[in-house]
């Protein structure tokens, strides 16, 4: 059964990615957006953090996919390692070589925002940039050279992933759902704050992109999904979740992320970890009943390919419309234009590509039992 929960969730976050990409070459501080709280322009509240949206996906990754092995081990008795990875390049890799084509085709047309520059000084070759995208260390180039190319950019956060993917399921399998399991990911739930102190307001921002700065998201959301087939406690208060949201507000709109990285990413994480905690439940899965929901829903259900094609259609913005040169009037049009034009387009990908692509593959070549 879906948990919808999980994709509302995914939804929320997404929107919050897509507010703080879209703010960042066109400020909405001078839009009609200009409202003054806290002694804070709205927009810089709501737009500046929009990591912690990845950091929720990263807790929502590691909660489902060790969820999943939960389950295939329950019911085979093992783990398919070759069926697993095939499932997750099924999921991968048709939109990730589907947006490489799609920027080398821009890039060839000589359109700025999709070709490699050196913020760094420092020249990396479009091949290098590809390379790094289909062996994940996307995060890794960026660390070391700068955001070398803008619409491949968003791929860091899917090397720290897919690096999670790869190595969880063996150690899973060596060490199963026990002590030993319990323990490492305890040991990298308290090293990221300390690495990400190491790093503390570099201007590599690795306390933001390496693996090591979000891996803890990941193992809380595994030990969330470890937690949940043995949790006996009681019926939660409905006001448990609304809490927990409004806690999650508050850290979100305290203060800028690379102020607070050491400790605030963790506690969000924990915090997201909670939530999910909450709504696993199956009573609390159906809400597609309100239509925000739904529009959640649909929008979460869909959130890979909005995260990966939404800079696509911002650097086509950036081409067009020079950021600089954006009047306030011109920037709220854009804004309503982005959100409809990311929305089709992935809506347009995942119903004709991705999704056949992913059952095409799956039909192929895993093993039927």
């Amino acid at each position: 059964m879906r948990n919808y929960n999980i994709d509302i969730l995914r939804g929320f976050s997404i929107l919050l990615v897509l507010i703080h990409h879209f703010n960042i070459p066109y400020k909405l501080d001078d839009t009609f957006f200009n409202v003054q709280i806290f002694g804070e322009n709205l927009t810089t509240l709501v737009a500046r953090n929009g990591n912690y949206g990845v950091t929720i996906f990263f807790v929502i990754s590691g909660f489902l996919i060790t969820q999943h092995l939960l389950r295939k081990e329950n019911s085979c008795k093992s783990i398919d390692l070759k069926n697993f990875y095939i499932r997750r390049i099924a999921r991968i890799f048709p939109c990730l070589i589907l947006l490489i084509v799609m920027v080398t085709a821009l890039k060839l047309f000589g359109l700025s925002a999709f070709m490699n520059h050196a913020p760094r000084h420092i020249e990396v070759s479009y091949g290098m940039t590809i390379l790094s995208a289909l062996t994940f260390w996307m995060n890794i180039l960026i660390i070391e050279n700068g955001w070398v190319n803008y619409a491949l950019g968003v791929l860091w956060s899917l090397s720290v992933e897919e690096v999670f993917y790869l190595v969880f399921p063996l150690l899973y399998l060596v060490l199963g759902r026990g002590k030993g399991l319990i323990l490492v990911l305890c040991a990298v739930i308290m090293y990221a704050p300390y690495f990400r102190s190491l790093h503390f307001a570099q201007d590599n921002e690795a306390y933001l992109y390496h693996y090591f700065s979000s891996f803890d998201a990941i193992a809380m959301g595994c030990l969330t999904a470890l937690y949940t087939p043995y949790k006996s406690m009681p019926s939660l208060s409905r006001m448990t979740p609304i809490v927990l949201i409004v806690l999650m507000v508050a850290l979100y709109l305290y203060a800028p992320i690379k102020e607070v990285s050491t400790w605030s990413m963790s506690v969000f994480a924990l915090l997201t970890a909670m939530l999910i905690l909450c709504w696993s439940k199956p009573q609390h899965q159906e809400k597609d009943s309100v239509v925000l929901f739904k529009v959640l829903i649909w929008i979460g259900q869909r959130s890979y390919e909005i995260y990966l094609f939404h800079l696509v259609i911002l650097g086509m913005f950036k081409v067009i419309y020079m950021p600089k040169v954006t009047l306030p009037y011109e920037k709220t049009i854009l804004l309503v234009a982005y959100f409809i034009l990311v929305f089709t387009l992935s809506w347009v990908i995942e119903k004709y590509y991705s999704t056949p692509l992913n059952l095409k593959i799956r039909h192929r070549f895993i093993d039927k039992k």
